[in-house]
């Protein structure tokens, strides 16, 4: 068994100055923790593995295809591999646990 807590994924996250923070990886999933700040530009491209996002806190707009949809805590999407997808018009920053299945990347051609 492995656990991880959101406040200390959360506070490496920060420290990090980056968005994404992986923070489980096997063959078959990875996790991360995503965060977006208010105003932020979400700018991932399709990924070659299926993902569901949760939301923890935040509020914006989700595009997924032709899909357009608003999110907010508690929610959770699933975007099939291969399906271009973003957040947008974020007016509260956006915490998301993400995962990827199989994990990130591992489809990837190369």
């Amino acid at each position: 068994m492995t656990l991880h807590r959101i406040a200390a994924l959360a506070e490496a996250q920060a420290a990090s100055g980056d968005p994404w923070l992986e923070f489980l990886r096997e063959p078959s999933m990875s996790i991360g923790l995503y965060v977006l700040p208010e105003g932020a530009v979400d700018g991932q491209s399709p990924h070659t593995e299926d993902e569901a996002y949760i939301v923890l806190a935040g509020r914006a707009r989700f595009t997924a295809g032709e899909e357009l949809r608003d999110v907010g805590s508690g929610d959770t999407i699933f975007v099939p591999a291969g399906v271009p997808h973003r957040f947008h018009d974020i007016s509260e920053e956006l915490r998301l646990v993400v995962v990827f299945a199989p994990a990130e990347g591992s489809r990837a051609p190369g």
